[in-house]
């Protein structure tokens, strides 16, 4: 189903956020359009947004089984507003939100659906689920300039590293069970990334709320929402895989003339399964087996 905007989505399509999991794909460009709806279905969601510029094409073996809305994110603005006009249609329901060229993968994903991650998520009274945003890249720079290739894909696979999040209305105490998380491109490039835009967790996983505002630094304006764990025991996390920095890196004309390759002595090729992952511990399984 084809929407004119947002408006639209919400009078006639509000059906499709009546049950969740749903999976909300913001698309920036062209660039592995495809690849990232087909991956997104695969992993079992309820249903599939698209938001996207009326003048891209979708792919015609996903058109049917998504919901497409024209609305550019780049020229609207970010993704913010999007995703909060959505939380506030669908009170209750779990959602998810990524990029285009973004990939979600979680602990036994290849065996396991979504819903039966969320489901025992929800068990342990958890609201959202923490995702830490892995930087892919192309081993190749040659043979792909744009830094993306599904099939030559490579991560870091160390240079990982956390932070204590400090609570401006606490004298500057660390919040309780929130970290801002650093590594991969934006920590190797960091000279080219804005201060704001280092850190690479993500809340993309979290049950929409009333009231429950996602923030521009994709934490959400309830704290408890934004914690890796409850203050009992360790829970699930996942990783979204994504091409967007190093899209952006060669993209960009302040950076691309620096970069000749993102490939370093800690690059690895990329296996496109959860094990790899959860061995670099770049996701958590917590009491989940």
């Amino acid at each position: 189903m084809r929407y004119t905007g947002l408006n639209d989505f919400l009078k006639r399509g509000a059906e499709a956020l009546a049950k969740g999991p749903v999976a909300v794909v913001l698309v920036e460009d062209r660039v592995e359009l495809g690849s990232t709806l087909r991956h997104h279905l695969a992993l079992g969601f309820r249903e599939v947004l698209v938001v996207m510029p009326a003048e891209f094409d979708l792919p015609p073996d996903v058109e049917a089984l998504v919901h497409r809305i024209d609305h550019s994110v780049m020229a609207m603005g970010d993704h913010v507003e999007v995703i909060n006009r959505l939380i506030a249609a669908a009170p209750g329901i779990w959602m998810y939100y990524c990029f285009n060229a973004e990939y979600l993968f979680f602990p036994f994903c290849e065996t396991r659906s979504v819903g039966e991650m969320l489901a025992f998520h929800t068990e342990e009274r958890r609201n959202a689920m923490l995702t830490y945003v892995v930087d892919l890249y192309a081993g190749d720079l040659a043979a792909h300039p744009d830094a993306v290739s599904l099939e030559d894909a490579h991560l870091d696979r160390s240079g990982y590293y956390a932070l204590a999040r400090n609570d401006p209305d606490n004298h500057n105490h660390p919040k309780e069970r929130q970290l801002d998380f650093f590594g991969g491109l934006r920590w190797r490039y960091e000279e080219h990334i804005p201060t704001a835009r280092r850190k690479i967790d993500r809340v993309a996983l979290f049950r929409a709320k009333k009231g429950v505002n996602l923030r521009a630094d994709h934490t959400f304006t309830d704290e408890e929402y934004n914690t890796f764990a409850c203050p009992w025991h360790n829970n699930l996390t996942a990783a979204i895989v994504s091409f967007r920095t190093a899209k952006a890196l060669k993209r960009n004309p302040g950076s691309t003339f620096d970069i000749h390759t993102f490939k370093w002595h800690n690059s690895t090729p990329f296996e496109w399964h959860s094990r790899q992952l959860l061995d670099l511990g770049l996701m958590e399984p917590g009491q989940w087996f």
